[in-house]
């Protein structure tokens, strides 16, 4: 198998790889090196006519195909992406700027885990029946969409792009996926192991193009029965003021600004390493990174203390460099974003206790996009850093004398996504879990995943739930059927 990465990639539509019918590309950009190192196709509406074309001819024999086919194909997709683990992370991190070491460890095994969890979860995925006594029976029957749409975005490139495909493939539907224009190569590269895995033509395509180009065309199309999103919550906005019109099912998992929330009764070695990792991790562009950092007074210098003195032995450097704790952020639009939230940080008289700079490396990387693990104190709940999501290495501290003001900081967000929870009373941490507005909360861990749990958040955090039999559901249709006895 072949997993090059040519210069100009394409879209694969009915099963082959094609160039986009507008004849347009977009520079893709290497973040760490600031250097283009392939184009991706600028699709448009005709791009995504000819894909539903495609879709629509696979969908009568692909939303009958037996369970264990479904099963074999995508598991045997899940085995490719193992077997290409090498080749697939050095394209991510090209792609991406996240350490190589990151790549390899956590995005693509999650990549091929995803197809697996879901090929094998259609095998045992059932519905409920209802006996109304001698009168009659009820059974539910749960039958794929049609054609749906996938939109996924750049900070995760392959393990959030496979987070919606493989559900929405295994419950029997057609799909057409856009990935985020800003790292398309390892979406382009699933293209060929879906050839190579014998997934038939036209059941996935793969289109690729910008958001208003190529997004909007997707949402817009009345042949496209749903539409499953990741990314920000401006976004998710437009995409909904489309597609709820039309009455398409939405998923919509945007933007976070999460509270972690420290209680001084802690495992504080643990506490201590994990906060680190929740804040910086994959240069703080998760959504589950926690950015609002909330401290019991009486342990609030402690934490302060040790915590800076761990934040300021990360290194920035090299993706390709195995001792690196952080690589470049996804672009030169959003390093500049970063830049300018801290700087409206210092505006609103926040203290930078370390950090708040870009980083000049010196030779391959010298004109990378690089920015300092930054901590930020002296910010009240209410202002623009605390309320907006930044979605880079910079974090806040904050503090609280009780468990009601730590849950009112918790709460003061318009986002709802995740939350994590540090304690040792067990009794105080289901209180706070109960009371705490996020669809996600860890106690005393952070990114524990079980593929089997919902995933998702309140308020500006988004709608519906991922994952498991949740995503199975959305996916399909439920029809009822009334038999008299």
């Amino acid at each position: 198998m072949n997993l090059t990465i040519p210069y100009h990639l394409e879209n694969y539509i009915g099963g082959y790889l094609i160039a986009p019918l507008t004849g347009k590309f977009i520079d893709c950009v290497n973040p760490a090196t600031a250097e283009v190192f392939t184009q991706v196709p600028e699709s448009g509406e005709k791009d995504i006519e000819l894909a539903v074309k495609a879709a629509r001819d696979a969908f009568p024999a692909w939303s009958v195909t037996p369970v264990e086919e479904r099963f074999r194909i995508l598991n045997r997709i899940a085995e490719f992406i193992e077997a290409n683990i090498e080749a697939l992370a050095l394209a991510e991190t090209t792609d991406n700027g996240k350490p190589l070491w990151l790549s390899k460890l956590v995005d693509i095994p999650r990549a091929s885990a995803n197809f697996r969890f879901f090929a094998t979860g259609i095998m045992h995925f059932a519905t409920e029946s209802h006996s109304m006594e001698d009168k009659a029976v009820n059974y539910t029957l749960r039958q794929p969409l049609g054609i749906v749409g996938c939109i996924s975005p750049w900070n995760l490139p392959l393990y959030l792009f496979t987070w919606k495909i493989a559900p929405a493939l295994a419950a029997g539907n057609c799909v057409i996926a856009k990935p985020s224009e800003i790292t398309p190569v390892t979406a382009f590269l699933l293209s060929i192991i879906c050839k190579e895995a014998g997934l038939p033509p036209g059941v996935l395509n793969i289109v690729h193009g910008s958001g208003p180009g190529c997004g909007e065309a997707i949402v817009k199309h009345p042949e496209i029965k749903a539409i499953s999103f990741t990314g920000s919550t401006r976004a998710g906005e437009r995409i909904a003021s489309i597609a709820a019109p039309k009455f398409k099912k939405l998923s919509l998992e945007l933007g976070g600004k999460n509270p972690n929330i420290i209680f001084a009764d802690c495992n504080w070695e643990k506490m201590m390493k994990t906060t680190v990792l929740s804040s910086f991790s994959n240069q703080g562009q998760i959504c589950l990174c926690g950015s609002r950092i909330l401290i019991e007074q009486s342990i609030y210098e402690k934490f302060k203390k040790e915590f800076l003195e761990r934040v300021r032995k990360l290194t920035v450097g090299d993706p390709l460099t195995d001792n690196i704790s952080q690589g470049a952020v996804v672009s030169k639009l959003h390093y500049e974003k970063i830049l300018a939230c801290i700087e409206t940080a210092k505006q609103e008289g926040g203290n930078i206790l370390t950090g708040g700079n870009a980083v000049r490396l010196d030779g391959r990387c010298a004109g990378g996009y690089f920015i300092e693990p930054t901590v930020i104190e002296g910010l009240g709940c209410n202002c623009r850093t605390n309320m907006e999501e930044i979605f880079g290495p910079v974090v806040t501290l904050q503090s609280f004398t009780s468990e009601t003001e730590a849950l009112q900081l918790a709460n003061t967000s318009d986002y709802g996504l995740a939350a994590t929870i540090w304690t040792q009373d067990i009794s105080r941490a289901n209180r706070v879990a109960a009371k705490v507005e996020s669809g996600i909360i860890w106690v005393n861990c952070w990114l524990l995943r079980d593929l089997r749990t919902p995933f998702g958040g309140m308020k500006n955090s988004g709608v519906g739930r991922e994952g498991g039999w949740e995503a199975l559901r959305f996916f399909t249709e439920a029809k009822n059927v009334c038999i008299q006895l």
